[in-house]
């Protein structure tokens, strides 16, 4: 029987965590900084909307939440002196038209607050439980109207001595890679140890060519008319309708068995050398979701499905991106196909079109993006996009108070963006965060384990 597990019911889940906010405050760098403008690549300008996660952390002795508030806090102060955007603003340059981030020390949000509740009540830390949303603050009018900090965090004492630290920042800051040795830093910075990784703010290493040559078609990027400056993020807007949230897990025993699917298919063919699929987890499990979007939604033969899913761009560049780069340095890769290949194709070749999808992001295909970006009003346009934070770290790094039990986004109502996380247990396994309307999902479950067993 496969290690396959998805939640057919919601687990019990809390609807409120009964948070009470002690303390909202500003937070500034510990140390004086240059003000200056920070240029901003077509990569960071387009991700313009809020990033919110919740770290978990259990009791410990020697840092009960009132110590580690305050390490925080003075840690976060520290941070904003080598981060010295964080503690910044958004701005529109009135000479280029173009975002940039004024870095103006005009601080970082600070809250403390608590539940009433231990950790152990509020159910599964892995289920996309809405009401964490309770321990991240926005950014949105933080403490004032119109004041959007590009950061803020929030530090939740529960009964049991245990807490949760959430952060939110603004996407134009990090992408995933930056903001896990943004963590690094944190923790360091806090153990007053040296800094884990320093970091590169020299996002011109992302400019677009002069003039921008755009040697490919970019089937997976959609122009968009005139929109005001700093409003080109509408990459999946927020659906209206009801979803269902659902988390399929797939064990390393699943994740194995669907490379050997992938690999018998090959080998029939003539060998796996015949066939230009790298069979790794990330691309079998991104070929299963593929196939299972693509065919739980309406039955036209015909209709093209394309999904997407993001490639660090850092090693691929000629000359390479130093890796501790602090900005988004990372493309949207894309795979499309008739429902009709997907549906009755073989596995193997879906493995094959991301792989392809993968490989296409060359210097030159990342470079024509961001040209493609400086032309263009635009963003990356597909079905589905998949967002992977399953190997990215997070619940790794090693603060004074100890590693986190475990690190989750707050759920956010969009149908098309599908997550793969670390599962809670800490094993090889990964889970799968799905949000869609209800007769979607009924499908798009029952597909998900009939293609596990069968092929």
């Amino acid at each position: 029987m496969s290690g396959t597990s998805c939640h057919d019911a919601t687990p019990p889940l809390l609807q409120d965590l009964k948070v009470t906010i002690h303390k909202s405050s500003m937070v500034f760098p510990s140390k004086e900084i240059e003000r200056k403008s920070l240029f901003l690549s077509n990569i960071d300008k387009v991700l313009n909307f809020d990033v919110e996660t919740v770290h978990f952390f259990g009791a410990h002795k020697d840092f009960p939440p009132d110590v580690v508030t305050q390490r925080f806090k003075d840690a976060l102060e520290d941070a904003l002196v080598v981060y010295d955007f964080l503690g910044g603003r958004l701005k529109i340059n009135s000479h280029t038209n173009r975002l940039e981030m004024d870095c103006n020390a005009e601080g970082a949000g600070f809250v403390v607050a608590s539940s009433d509740y231990r950790l152990d009540q509020i159910g599964e830390l892995d289920y996309p439980n809405p009401s964490f949303a309770q321990l991240v603050h926005k950014n949105k009018d933080f403490l004032k109207q119109a004041d959007d900090p590009l950061c803020v965090a929030q530090v939740t004492s529960f009964k049991c001595g245990g807490f949760a630290i959430g952060i939110s920042t603004s996407h134009t800051t990090f992408d995933g890679i930056s903001f896990k040795t943004f963590l690094d830093n944190i923790a360091s910075i806090a153990a007053k140890t040296p800094l884990a990784v320093t970091p590169c703010h020299d996002r011109h290493l992302l400019a677009a060519q002069s003039p921008p040559r755009v040697r490919f078609s970019h089937p997976e990027m959609l122009k968009i008319g005139d929109l005001p400056p700093g409003l080109e993020s509408c990459i999946f807007e927020v659906s209206s309708e009801q979803l269902d949230f659902k988390v399929f897990k797939l064990s390393s025993n699943d994740i194995t068995k669907l490379k050997e699917k992938a690999k018998a298919k090959a080998s029939v063919n003539g060998g796996t050398c015949c066939s230009s699929a790298r069979v790794t987890g990330f691309n079998v499990i991104t070929a299963h979701i593929w196939r299972c979007k693509a065919l739980s939604g309406d039955d036209d033969p015909n209709r093209s499905s394309t999904i997407l899913y993001a490639v660090d761009i850092r090693s691929r560049l000629n000359p390479p991106l130093p890796k501790s780069y602090a900005g988004n340095a990372v493309l949207t890769a894309y795979a499309t196909a008739k429902c009709k290949e997907i549906k009755e194709g073989p596995f193997l070749r879906l493995v094959e079109m991301v792989t392809e999808g993968a490989n296409r992001m060359t210097n030159e295909y990342a470079k024509s993006i961001i040209d493609w970006g400086e032309v263009n009003k635009g963003f990356p346009n597909g079905e589905v996009l998949v967002s992977s934070w399953w190997r990215l770290g997070f619940e790794e790094v090693e603060y004074p108070w100890g590693k986190p039990k475990y690190c989750c986004p707050v759920v956010y109502q969009r149908k098309d963006i599908i997550l793969l996380f670390p599962p809670s247990d800490g094993g090889d396994g990964v889970s799968i965060i799905v949000a869609l309307p209800p007769k979607e999902m009924e499908k798009f479950h029952a597909l998900f384990n009939k293609f596990l067993i069968l092929d």
